[in-house]
């Protein structure tokens, strides 16, 4: 069996092209995890910050209440 070097070449050149490809994609995968874990943070502060003040205004307005 014979192997046609220019069509090896064109399959080596492919796979490397594809394993750039495959490296930046890991890459912007990293990236959109930490942006997701942020905005997963993020969205947690709001919550309890929103909490917080559902919080104090129910006590102002019981306290307002009994007057």
């Amino acid at each position: 069996m014979d192997i046609d070097p220019v069509k090896y070449g064109v399959l080596w050149q492919k796979v490397e092209n594809m394993t750039d490809k495959v490296d930046k994609l890991e890459e912007d995968m990293e990236t959109l995890i930490a942006l997701a874990n942020k905005g997963r943070g993020g969205l947690w502060m709001a919550m309890a910050f929103v909490s917080v003040i559902s919080s104090v205004v129910g006590y102002v307005s019981h306290l307002w209440g009994r007057s």
